[in-house]
């Protein structure tokens, strides 16, 4: 059994923890009143203990995402939990407890991470059915870096385990949702397009199929003029403004269509597994395209343009997860806070981005727009921590959201948002959104204003300093 797992064997012994009201009327009162921007003294809430349940570093979680899925209205098809930065184990972790309690108790049967959704193909092969080994999968199956994350391999190796010898109907699923894009630049179409042609021309009448794979290949070209890193960055060096990419993108768009019209058939003839991945190859070979079209852009819109194109492809995908696992159970989630909030995101450029620098970008993230398509078949639990030392974040200050669930005495919570809202209200301040920086670029604070975007909060306290694997991601 994976070593991050070892301490859960299904038993439901934690009970939630209760804190006194006095204990915090001590401990808020005896720090003195923190006064609100407009001066007034800030009141203690009776009932913040009420708004969450605690649980131990090393057990618990599973009682506490219990009563807190309870307390929800509806049963989420898709359940989001988010991490404030990359490269933290404990939140992938605490992840793998999660998922193994919803995958065992609550009819859990695929999860989905922040990686490239189609690298992941080979992971879920290898958790699925036992194609390949651990070590290949973690190498090549993963985007970001995050093959070289412990939390990710245990997670992999677990999935493997519990799917020995049970039926196929029955087995855990592996995705990735991400958009085979980088920091520094996105992947070309080639091996998307040559999938999708392939499948289509072992099934299909050749006169239906509106290219040649000799044509494909011609007008794709040189792999390496697609993924030149200083496209990035100069919209000149962007192959997207080509004529190639615009007969790609209209042969995408008719190998999309005959994949449709011919579905009865391809269905009938392979399965729907194998369809599915073919739906999967002609979206990422049409957001692939779109995505090099913008890079070519040279307006002021571009960065913005094109930080909406990754989440919309996000959203597309976790879309058509949820469809294709309907019949099996439910999925989790798994990705950076900023991607699964229901609000939209926003980014300050920093220094290095020439004359955008300074400017703060607003796009709908990912979770934004599968909330407006799935409603509250979509639940979404954002993550926040106190003090990470190891990512240069000490105490928080006390006009924080962080800084007041800080003063709860138990390290760990999943909270009710509507619930910790209600209690925040009473308190009769406006919270600051908390601007310390970490060493971790990818961190960010969870903003008091988008409270109400959440249906749950984790939070953490305190994680103890460590040298932790922060792989490139957002």
């Amino acid at each position: 059994m994976i070593h991050v797992l070892e301490g859960y064997r299904g038993e439901w012994a934690e009970q939630e923890i209760k804190v006194s009201i006095s204990w915090l009327n001590d401990r808020l009162e005896g720090a003195g009143s923190t006064p609100s921007r407009t001066g007034s003294a800030m009141t203690t809430r009776p009932h913040l203990h009420e708004t969450g349940w605690a649980f131990a570093d090393d057990g618990g979680v599973e009682v506490a995402f219990t009563k807190f899925l309870r307390s929800l209205t509806t049963t989420p098809r898709l359940l989001g939990f988010g991490e404030p930065m990359h490269g933290e184990e404990a939140f992938p972790r605490l992840r793998n407890r999660l998922f193994r309690h919803l995958a065992e108790h609550e009819g859990y049967r695929s999860i989905a991470i922040e990686s490239d959704y189609v690298a992941g193909l080979e992971v879920d092969e290898f958790v699925a059915r036992g194609v390949g080994s651990l070590d290949d999968v973690m190498r090549r199956g993963f985007s970001h870096g995050l093959g070289e994350s412990a939390a990710d391999r245990e997670l992999v190796h677990w999935m493997r385990e519990y799917n020995q010898d049970r039926p196929a109907a029955d087995r855990l699923r592996f995705f990735g949702f991400d958009a085979p894009i980088e920091m520094t630049g996105a992947a070309g179409p080639r091996s998307v397009l040559t999938a999708l042609h392939g499948y289509l021309a072992d099934h299909v009448d050749a006169d239906l199929i509106p290219c040649s794979l000799d044509t494909i290949d011609r007008l794709t070209g040189d792999d390496e003029r697609w993924t030149a890193p200083e496209a990035i960055m100069d919209p000149s060096r962007s192959v997207g403004s080509s004529a190639d990419v615009s007969e790609l993108r209209l042969i995408t768009d008719d190998l999309l269509t005959l994949l449709v019209s011919e579905s009865p058939r391809l269905v009938s003839a392979t399965s729907r597994d194998d369809w599915w991945q073919a739906c999967l190859f002609g979206r990422t070979a049409a957001g692939l395209l779109r995505y090099h079209t913008v890079m070519a852009d040279p307006s002021a819109s571009r960065v913005v343009r094109l930080m909406g194109l990754r989440d919309t492809m996000m959203a597309d995908n976790l879309g058509a997860i949820v469809e294709s696992q309907a019949q099996r159970g439910h999925t989790l989630v798994f990705a950076h806070n900023r991607h699964l909030q229901k609000d939209k995101s926003r980014w300050t450029l920093p220094p290095g981005w020439g004359s955008l620098e300074g400017r703060t970008l607003e796009w709908w993230s990912a979770g934004a727009i599968v909330s407006a398509q799935l409603g509250d078949q979509y639940a979404f639990v954002a993550s926040a921590l106190g003090a990470a030392r190891g990512q240069g974040l000490n105490v928080p200050r006390a006009d924080t959201l962080e800084g007041v669930l800080s003063t709860l005495p138990e390290n760990r919570y999943v909270i009710d948002s509507a619930r910790l809202a209600t209690a925040l209200d009473g308190m009769g301040t406006e919270l600051a959104l908390r601007t310390d920086d970490s060493v971790n670029y990818d961190y960010f604070a969870l903003d008091p204003d988008h409270l109400k975007e959440t249906d749950g909060v984790v939070f953490i306290r305190d994680i103890a300093a460590s040298s932790p694997h922060t792989p490139a991601a957002d």
